[in-house]
């Protein structure tokens, strides 16, 4: 899939549409979901949160955070992608949000779809990331590559998206996310 059918098959609520949520409370996050361009290919940006964080340590995740109070969730995934792998937020071409994602640590992230050229480095914030890596976008896809399976977490039986590749374990929201962006382009 090449950028113009991508843009062509995501159709969400535009960037244009306005911010959508503004923090009301500490458990709202936002999160950039970067579809890098390379012109005959398209690839995934994920970072490994670093190991000491006391959220979802070592985990693959998009950029992204706490929305900060007066500020839009699309902000807040910009600003964080900035701060954690320095990805300048004039360089993504917002493209929508898909929607509302729980977390089971009751975190609301609310994730935004940005495409963007190939960056010459990245900036790694490393309090927070370990690492980044992409992954093309057709992998995800193909159904094959998408799994769900249950894990008994804080008491409670939950069924969990997983989407691994190669010696990566994709799984959690991170994958959920993923699940629905490969679901509006289907």
């Amino acid at each position: 899939m090449l950028a113009g059918e991508f843009r062509q098959r995501f159709s969400l609520q535009t960037a244009a549409a306005g911010g959508a949520i503004a923090a009301t409370d500490k458990h709202q996050a936002a999160v950039l979901v970067p579809i890098i361009n390379y012109g005959d290919t398209l690839q995934v940006l994920f970072t490994q949160r670093a190991l000491h964080l006391r959220h979802h340590p070592g985990q693959i995740s998009f950029p992204g955070g706490r929305i900060e109070s007066g500020e839009s969730s699309c902000a807040a995934a910009l600003r964080e992608a900035h701060e954690e792998i320095g990805l300048a937020p004039d360089a993504v071409e917002l493209l929508g949000r898909l929607p509302l994602q729980s977390t089971s640590t009751g975190f609301t992230i609310e994730p935004w779809v940005g495409l963007l050229k190939p960056q010459r480095s990245w900036i790694l914030q490393a309090d927070e990331v370990a690492g980044i890596f992409e992954v093309p976008l057709t992998h995800f896809l193909q159904q094959e590559n998408r799994h769900l399976f249950s894990l008994r977490l804080r008491g409670k039986v939950q069924q969990l998206h997983a989407m691994p590749y190669q010696d990566k374990f994709i799984w959690g929201a991170t994958a959920a996310i993923l699940h629905r962006l490969c679901l509006q382009l289907a």
